[in-house]
């Protein structure tokens, strides 16, 4: 009887085992303090600046003086009794609900028109969402120019008519432009929503002899609740630090008509009461944050229930 031994050869490699699954030490090791200039930034240009908004209003902070100190609710008091405040509040929130009505109208309509998936549709998303890509600056100055008394609009039309020197229309007016400014972001959060609506309900619907507006109303516009949420709630909170188009439009003129938050802070500012611009900032952002918080939780049980 034969025995045959097989002998098998075992190669060694030097160094420790390796684990399996874990990578070496150094592919996964980052020393901390790499993000420390991104830390540096964020806290010099936004932390310790928005930290300091809550302190500069309870003070006689401004260029009449070489100190400062703290004054409690003097500058509160002061925009209160002037008419400031309540103008800027009043101001504010009817901007800031015409502008989001504007936007949301219109995104929504575009969306509508050009929801089905054609090379001219696809033209025309681009060409309306190009008002987004352009600064809000220069939108505001070349309306501005459009709507002067002696502007093109009034050339053309042959009139006469003071487009931004009313103090009833001109808020309507500077809103309008906003929402046009606008509109083609709201539009494509609604042809996103469109599109997500599953085609086997629409069938359902059509078979059921709902036409388009009811189709709409009882199928799609239920479906567009998360998308209506998104788009309400930033065209308000948007429209409330609204700066650019005003600015560039009126200036907060005629007669303080269109004097919105932002407005009213840069002219204080620009004549030197520092402190009395930062409080009216912090009452934008308390203003703010009342009509955020109840609109998302609004907006939020609104898709619940649909």
């Amino acid at each position: 009887m034969t025995h045959t031994v097989v002998r098998t050869e075992t190669a060694t490699v030097a160094g420790p085992p390796r684990k399996a699954g874990r990578l070496p030490r150094a592919a996964v090791h980052h020393p901390w303090w790499f993000a420390l200039p991104a830390i540096a930034v964020f806290a010099g240009f936004f932390l310790v600046p928005n930290l300091l908004n809550f302190y500069y209003p309870f003070t006689n902070w401004s260029s009449y003086h070489a100190d400062i100190a703290f004054t409690g609710l003097d500058n509160f008091r002061t925009i209160a009794d002037d008419g400031s405040l309540l103008r800027a509040i009043r101001t504010t929130l009817l901007y800031a609900l015409l502008a989001a009505l504007f936007q949301n109208g219109f995104g929504l309509g575009l969306a509508l028109l050009l929801e089905a998936d054609s090379r001219f549709n696809r033209f025309f998303r681009a060409v309306f969402f190009l008002p987004v890509l352009i600064s809000a600056l220069a939108t505001g100055y070349v309306f501005q120019a459009l709507l002067d008394q002696d502007g093109a609009v009034n050339s053309v039309l042959g009139t006469d008519i003071p487009w931004l020197g009313s103090t009833t229309w001109t808020l309507v007016v500077v809103t309008l432009i906003h929402g046009w400014k606008w509109m083609g972001l709201s539009m494509l959060i609604y042809l996103a929503g469109l599109k997500g609506i599953p085609g086997d309900m629409l069938e359902a619907a059509r078979m059921d002899g709902a036409g388009p507006w009811r189709t709409f109303w009882s199928v799609r516009w239920p479906m567009l609740a998360p998308a209506v949420t998104f788009n309400v709630t930033t065209a308000l909170i948007g429209s409330m630090n609204t700066f650019d188009i005003v600015q560039a439009t009126t200036g907060g003129g005629p007669a303080a008509s269109t004097e919105v938050f932002n407005i009213y802070m840069f002219r204080i500012f620009g004549q030197g009461l520092y402190a009395q611009a930062s409080a009216m900032s912090l009452v934008l952002f308390l203003v703010v944050v009342a009509v955020a918080i109840p609109l998302v939780v609004g907006l939020r049980r609104r898709e619940q229930l649909l």
